[in-house]
């Protein structure tokens, strides 16, 4: 990958570090709110099929913010689009914690799914900017960091219940930090975004080489998003943990999510890309099947590690394949592969409130960790070649 030069009088460390608190900030913004589901639920007497359809108009806001958000960054560019949606996604905090009713509570999260997909969009393409300065893939790195921010916000979240301290208050002072956070970054972003050709598409349909890397993310990011939405719920109901406890799960999958994600790139380097896959997939049903079969505090949160050192490595590798794609640019690789992972993402909350209410949570882990198997068994044919 050849170094470019974008019009900045400032070195490229700087930018980087700019990039990496907008992943940051990014991050925090989401764990903030994910590290207090159960205290929501619990505030509106939600079962759990109940919160699955709540849950469900994050991904409606991420959808309908797809084609605004990349006309956004075309027209405007990231720079603008990050500081926006980072502000944006901040400031929707404070409502979702003020919500009194599940029509409130949905009404905000429709608009948190998609001040998140514009930072995200935005934020990424911030990256690729920075990648192009250096002349070599750092992209990971920087999804390393936002999974450090998930694991920060997570325990930010576990004190604030342990302080019993409401979610209004808890949500607002995150989001104030974040205001703050936005205004020192800002004016170190990147100013330009690498050019794309103007007759690229933006998606296409995947070939077949594609399409397995497509379904080893959807398999890894279903259970992924699980984690996400309803590990504090499961130590709440299922582990029975303590109040000041809740949020240990989240924090535990979060932890390893991270750490797994900055020494990924020097394990595949050591051992191939298939082995860390299959390895990734079987650690994911491992900690699932763990924190299914003998749900007590330990136990569980040690399963929810193995999950989170599980998934880690399974989403930066697959869009490293696809960008070498022999078959389109590697832009329309990415795109189309992210897509068809990103269901994954936004259908594995959802499910798991539906079988919960059908039967139970243990029941929707459990089958979540069949997603694992499957990554650990298309390793070869998806990513050996």
């Amino acid at each position: 990958m050849p170094e470019i030069t974008l019009p900045s009088t400032r070195p490229r460390h700087i930018h980087r570090i700019a990039v990496s608190t907008s992943f940051l900030l990014q991050g925090l913004c989401f764990s903030t709110w994910a590290s207090r589901i159960p205290t929501m639920q619990q505030r509106l007497h939600l079962s759990e099929a109940e919160l699955g359809g709540v849950l469900l108009a994050v991904p409606v806001g991420l959808l309908a913010s797809l084609p605004l958000s990349g006309w956004l960054v075309a027209r405007y560019g990231s720079r603008h689009v990050v500081v926006a949606g980072v502000l944006l996604y901040a400031a929707v905090l404070p409502l979702l914690g003020l919500a009194a009713t599940t029509v409130q509570l949905m009404a905000g999260l429709v608009l948190f799914g998609l001040a998140s997909n514009m930072a995200n969009i935005s934020v990424n393409t911030q990256g690729v900017g920075v990648e192009a300065l250096y002349g070599r893939s750092i992209l990971a790195s920087f999804h390393g960091i936002w999974s450090l921010a998930g694991f920060i916000g997570a325990s930010l979240g576990t004190l604030m219940i342990s302080w019993r301290i409401d979610p209004a208050t808890h949500f607002t002072g995150m989001a104030a930090a974040v205001f703050l956070g936005v205004v020192l970054m800002r004016p170190y972003l990147v100013p330009a975004d690498p050019p794309r050709p103007a007759d690229q598409p933006l998606f296409v349909l995947p070939d077949r080489e594609l399409l397995l890397l497509g379904v080893l993310a959807f398999c890894s990011l279903l259970a992924e998003g699980t984690m996400f939405d309803w590990s504090g719920v499961y130590f709440k109901k299922i582990v029975l943990a303590p109040p000041a406890r809740v949020g240990l799960g989240f924090a535990a999958f979060m932890s390893m999510m991270a750490t797994g994600r900055f020494i990924a790139d020097w394990f595949t380097n050591r051992f191939g890309r298939v082995k860390t896959l299959q390895l990734s997939g079987l650690f994911t049903t491992a900690g699932l099947t763990l924190a299914v079969g003998l749900p007590t505090l330990a136990t569980a949160a040690l399963g929810f590690m193995l999950v989170g050192l599980g998934v880690s490595s399974v989403v930066p590798l697959v869009y490293s394949a696809a960008g070498r794609s022999r078959t389109m640019p590697a832009g329309v690789a990415l795109a189309a592969v992210s897509t068809v992972g990103f269901a994954g993402f936004l259908l594995g909350p959802p499910l798991i409130g539906l079988v919960a209410g059908l039967s139970s949570l243990r029941v929707s882990f459990a089958l979540i960790a069949v997603m694992g198997l499957a990554v650990a068994a298309l390793a070869r044919p998806a990513a050996g070649r």
